[in-house]
């Protein structure tokens, strides 16, 4: 198959470009390498740096090209919290200029990456994609805007749509920024280097850490699988994590004997978040097989930032 994968340079990106070159696909890949490395492509990736809203640039990509992969995007949730006008623009404009693209193109097929933050702080857990959502954050915001306006473009134009929630994904070759860092990787560079495990509020917020190649293994099948046209699905491991608990496997993980420190001062974010994976094992046949310690070993063993 011909595929296009917007962000094919981030985390997610290159490792679904990597995967469906090495099955022998055709991918073609579009990043503006604001915190991607064009370096962690294979070099049968079909590379060009670029802006997700240039359409003339999409029109030329997306020829003969059977199913798109929307995953570009601004990812920090800080960050969003003083840039939102900058994550409107990338995250929800650009997923319109991509669907005008494909309309004009005659692109059948796209699967948008969502994120679990569009459900905010809500009580019962596992949560399920019937639940209505409660964004706490100009990112969450932007990414359920997406999901709307790729959905609704998509029934008016004939183009068959999937959005998946993505849950806190991990890693080898995510992307470690100076400022709000991922949790995961930042935890285990501090416990490699002798740092200080710093947690927000008590550290008795959950989330649900899925690795990599879990995630893949969703995007892949979303290709292809029958009857998903306006759907919404999550994509996380399914278990609950605590930061107290993500603590005690780093710490496993490395040999680490890091101090851990609870910064009452910084808001927690949302006090949990679980994905039900019902509707994706239905649907995708979707079943994640790597737990936390098995993913943070093979992060390690991996990622060359680590050794």
């Amino acid at each position: 198959m011909n595929f296009l994968i917007t962000g094919a340079a981030g985390f997610l990106g290159s490792s679904l470009a990597n995967h469906l070159a090495r099955e022998g696909h055709q991918v073609r890949g579009l990043d503006d390498l604001s915190t991607g490395d064009p370096k962690s492509l294979a070099p049968d990736v079909h590379f060009t740096r670029g802006d997700v809203s240039d359409r003339p640039k999409l029109w030329t990509l997306l020829q003969e090209v059977d199913v798109v992969y929307h995953l570009a995007a601004r990812v920090s949730v800080p960050e969003s919290v003083l840039y939102p006008r900058d994550y409107n623009n990338v995250n929800v404009g650009g997923a319109v200029a991509l669907m005008e693209a494909m309309r004009d193109v005659g692109v059948r097929r796209v699967v948008l990456a969502s994120s679990g933050a569009v459900y905010g702080d809500l009580g019962n857990q596992p949560l399920k994609e019937s639940v209505t959502p409660n964004p706490r954050s100009p990112y969450a915001v932007s990414k359920l805007a997406a999901e709307y306006y790729v959905r609704t473009i998509g029934g008016l134009w004939g183009i068959e749509t999937l959005s998946l929630r993505i849950f806190n994904a991990y890693g080898p070759g995510q992307h470690l920024p100076a400022s709000h860092p991922p949790v995961v990787p930042h935890y285990l560079k501090q416990a490699l280097r002798g740092g200080t495990l710093v947690a927000h509020g008590d550290g008795n917020q959950t989330r649900d850490y899925v690795y990599v190649d879990d995630v893949v293994s969703a995007l892949v099948a979303a290709a292809t699988a029958p009857n998903l046209n306006g759907l919404t699905l999550n994509v996380g491991s399914g278990k609950e994590t605590s930061i107290r608990e993500l603590v005690k496997v780093v710490k496993d993980a490395t040999g680490s004997d890091a101090e851990v420190l609870f910064n009452s001062q910084i808001s927690s974010g949302v006090s949990r978040l679980c994905a039900d994976l019902t509707l994706a094992t239905q649907k995708l046949n979707y079943k994640p097989s790597i737990s936390l310690s098995e993913g943070l070993r093979l992060t390690l063993n991996r990622d060359p930032r680590f050794k």
